[in-house]
């Protein structure tokens, strides 16, 4: 008669964490992904060009949307209406006293500043797609500085301001444009509004996402001993 085989007492019982999970491959679920960190989730990569490199690139932002109220001031210059002023040697009168022409100044002012402000926007975007707040309020203090060099610009450019000298010179009776006026000064805002909400538009489409930290990462792994592994137990 033989005792049976069982392990000596002293001996450990067989745990196969090494060999045995070699051949699973990497199916392991509870395996977290890159190197150990102790039952931690990742650290999320660090990213974004620095706020020293954010903020010159609003200050060339800025200058840059500022200077393209040169080009609205020429073209509200060119598209807006005339308005028509006759003098009788005595006085100066408008020519159409049912006109709109004060109006449409206007209202070509605040059309041309909101195509801008997509225009710009839309460059700005393309240039830097990650966006960010420096860029946003980049775009809008040069969207205001733009609008009122360009209602400068093209006061500057539009016909003589003296309107007594003005009539004077063309003579009695002879029609003349009046001085380029913005009335609703309102219209300033037209360009900053549009170039940020398109710009805030765009990055929530199409702007860059980050990346989740907690992706891949299923929590610690449990614990491991003899009752956990089917692999160990009494043998006869």
């Amino acid at each position: 008669m033989t005792a049976p085989l069982t392990p000596p007492p002293h001996q450990p019982p067989h745990n196969d964490h090494g060999g045995n999970h070699g051949s699973h491959g990497g199916d392991d679920p509870w395996r977290t992904p890159g190197p150990a960190s102790g039952g931690q989730p990742p650290a999320a990569p660090q990213d974004g060009p620095g706020l020293g490199t954010e903020l010159r690139e609003a200050a060339v932002v800025t200058v840059g949307v500022a200077l393209c109220g040169l080009l609205l001031g020429a073209l509200w210059l060119w598209l807006a209406p005339r308005v028509p002023l006759i003098s009788d040697a005595t006085a100066v009168y408008l020519k159409d006293t049912e006109g709109e022409q004060a109006i449409g100044i206007d209202g070509t002012f605040t059309l041309l500043g909101l195509a801008l402000g997509v225009v710009t926007a839309v460059a700005v975007f393309l240039w830097r797609r990650r966006g960010g707040v420096p860029l946003v309020v980049a775009l809008a203090v040069g969207g205001l500085l733009g609008g009122v060099l360009a209602w400068r610009f093209g006061v500057w450019l539009g016909p003589m301001q003296d309107v007594a000298a003005h009539a004077k010179q063309v003579g009695k009776g002879v029609v003349f444009d009046a001085p380029m006026e913005l009335k609703a000064k309102g219209a300033l805002l037209a360009w900053p509004l549009a170039a940020m909400i398109v710009h805030l538009a765009l990055t929530g489409l199409f702007g860059p996402r980050d990346p989740d930290p907690h992706a891949g990462y299923y929590g610690p792994r449990p614990a491991e001993g003899p009752a956990a592994d089917p692999g160990t137990g009494p043998t006869a």
